[in-house]
């Protein structure tokens, strides 16, 4: 049964079309991530599904118009969430738990997202990564059945982004539904069900991590790692090699891993050095770009994606 329900959802400002005929249906204990990078209005149908604006089309959450849904039944943490800062991190679950009528043990939701040694710390004195916890454990206060959870990790060291991970999954396991935005293409692949591609306020594919690279993704291919890239795309693709476009790197598509020796010895015949060889299976950030012509990487981590 759909929890989530969007069915031709436009949303404008202006002349801005931020959302264009958007439908979507989420089931109980579904996760569902959406990806597209800056602009593309994965925010935007977030605050279309809470009930936060006001689209056209027709949106229904836990079976009713989003604004007249049970809010003891649902959660949302925020990209931009600003709590109190003289508030210590035990004080700040507990002041959100004061906003429900039934809600879960402070001290239990603090585990959960890795602070129970630092409860007492005034949420000013926490590290970028701890107020991002804390944040996550508002929004886990009253046990809800749909999350929202709009980049849940973003400013979380590797261990915290783990911990958050296993969390999630937990609570879908227990039948929370929980939809996410991500800026981390290994974040979707691990937790979602299924993702849906904004590109420009479309959505322009949805379906598992695993069907939309097995439809979309492509060959598998090289990453040639190397100064000068001019030179080698030309040796290479006088070679009949096919390269695949990327702004932030050189890929060869179609090699297999046994072929990896006739690119290394094709940039040799050309008196062309490379710092490094990487085979890559195709990912949802191929995916991508395969359907948008754009790619989604924003830095920093090499799976990651903007906004």
């Amino acid at each position: 049964m759909s929890v989530i329900t969007a069915r031709d959802v436009r949303r404008t400002y202006g002349e801005t079309v931020a959302l264009d005929g958007v439908s979507l249906a989420i089931d109980a204990g579904e996760v569902y991530g959406l990806i597209g990078p800056n602009g593309a209005g994965k925010t935007t149908l977030v605050r279309a599904l809470t009930g936060t604006t006001t689209p056209e089309g027709e949106v229904e959450l836990l079976g009713a118009r989003p604004e007249d849904a049970d809010p003891e039944r649902v959660s949302l943490l925020p990209q931009e969430f600003s709590p109190p800062e003289r508030l210590t991190a035990r004080e700040l679950v507990d002041y959100y738990g004061g906003l429900y009528d039934d809600t879960r043990e402070t001290d239990g939701v603090l585990d959960d997202v890795g602070l129970a040694d630092d409860a007492d710390t005034y949420y000013e004195n926490l590290s970028g990564g701890q107020k991002r916890r804390a944040c996550v454990g508002t929004a886990l206060v009253n046990d809800p059945d749909v999350l929202f959870l709009d980049e849940p990790t973003t400013g979380i060291d590797p261990q915290g982004r783990r911990d958050v991970w296993g969390l999630v999954e937990r609570l879908a396991e227990a039948g929370t539904t929980v939809l996410l935005t991500t800026h981390y293409m290994q974040e979707a692949e691990r937790l979602c069900d299924r993702v849906g591609l904004l590109a420009d306020g479309t959505l322009v594919a949805e379906g598992s991590p695993e069907d939309l690279v097995s439809r979309y993704g492509g060959a598998p291919r090289v990453e040639v790692r190397v100064d000068d890239e001019e030179a080698a795309a030309r040796a290479l693709e006088a070679a009949g090699y096919q390269l695949v476009p990327d702004e932030r790197r050189l890929l060869v598509d179609d090699v297999s891993p046994e072929d990896i020796g006739a690119v290394a010895d094709t940039l040799a015949d050309a008196g062309v050095s490379y710092d490094g060889l990487l085979w890559r299976q195709p990912d949802l950030e191929e995916v991508y770009l395969q359907l948008t012509g754009q790619t989604v990487g924003s830095g920093g981590d090499p799976r990651e994606v903007g906004e």
